[in-house]
């Protein structure tokens, strides 16, 4: 009989990848989905749906029912919110919930998917690991100190519960399956589409998302309870990022570099507009976003690679599959 895992978020993205590796492995797979939620990543999947919310503890528990694993990927992950308060609601409380529900039905290991946005950034191009320090007044906006406080809460019950909790940090997923999309996935669209003509100086850590869900099963399998993994891939500055989508759809990279504060202003803007306009979208620059870029966000899975053996392929190939996934689902017009 097959292992029973649960996925919360797998009508995600990082979610929906750990849902279709597992399926890979022989693994049963229930999925956590709010009632609304689109579900267009688990078409064609092979997994038992449990409607349910992170901020409803008795689904939580309905959900996790029979589950020996449990990954916790869901989060409200923007850049921009109006509810502060309701993304701390989902990303910290929620998270205990889950851990708590995985707990009560016997998980004998739970693996909760956090953030490289919740660990310290040395500067200077250097990059940052699982050890590197950090506090929550380096957390810059709702969704990363939403994320620390989140683990925090995690790590108290692992502490204080014994709660069997292996902890995974992705860096910047990109890959097949970005519905929403993330705000990643929104650069990746709109840089194919000509319409980044400039950029700022900074980095990201660029990883397969499906090399992030490989990440996971090895964490469930190997990883340490109570330990913290990066699960990345290759670190690039922006401007690289920016030309390697160009060539892959023809266009001329861009070649304006902005100075951050130049920026600043567009960003307060931006918000203001959204603030004004009931339902607007997320906007595309953020404060955050652009106080986020004056460090590059480089870091490092040497631990992952050394105690898990994790492995990701060069970031050209995660934005080679980006940018078709995108063009095949019509995004890039």
């Amino acid at each position: 009989m097959a292992e029973q895992a649960l996925v919360t978020g797998a009508t995600g993205f990082v979610g929906a990848a750990v849902a279709r590796a597992l399926i890979a492995e022989g693994f049963a797979v229930r999925a956590l989905a709010r009632q609304h939620s689109p579900r267009t990543n688990l078409e064609g999947l092979a997994v038992e749906v449990a409607e349910g919310d992170l901020t409803d503890p008795a689904s939580l528990k309905r959900a996790a029912a029979g589950c020996t694993a449990v990954f916790h990927v869901a989060a409200d992950y923007r850049l921009w919110t109006r509810d502060a308060a309701a993304m701390f609601r989902v990303n910290v409380e929620g998270s205990r919930a889950v851990i708590l529900a995985a707990m009560e039905a016997g998980a004998r290991r739970i693996v909760y998917t956090s953030s490289v946005a919740t660990l310290g950034i040395p500067g200077g191009g250097v990059s940052g690991d699982e050890s590197t320090p950090v506090g929550f007044a380096d957390m810059i906006g709702p969704y990363k100190q939403s994320k620390f406080k989140a683990e925090e809460a995690v790590r108290r019950l692992i502490a204080e519960k014994n709660a069997p909790v292996v902890i995974v940090n992705p860096s910047t997923p990109i890959g097949p399956g970005d519905v929403k999309p993330t705000p990643t996935g929104r650069m990746i669209v709109e840089a194919a589409r000509g319409r980044m003509p400039a950029f700022v100086d900074t980095g990201l850590n660029v990883v397969h998302v499906d090399d992030v869900a490989a990440g996971h099963i090895l964490a469930l399998r190997k990883g340490r309870v109570g330990e913290r993994y990066v699960l990345g891939g290759e670190n690039m500055a922006l401007g690289d990022i920016l030309a390697e989508i160009a060539r892959l759809c023809g266009r001329r990279p861009p070649t304006i570099r902005i100075p951050h504060g130049a920026v600043l202003p567009i960003a307060v803007l931006a918000e203001a507009w959204a603030r004004l306009i009931p339902g607007a979208a997320e906007p595309f620059v953020t404060v955050d976003g652009i106080k986020m870029a004056r460090k590059k966000m480089f870091f490092s899975s040497a631990k992952a690679a050394r105690e898990l053996g994790y492995v990701s392929r060069p970031a050209v190939r995660a934005l080679e599959d980006a940018v078709d996934w995108f063009r095949r689902h019509g995004r890039l017009g």
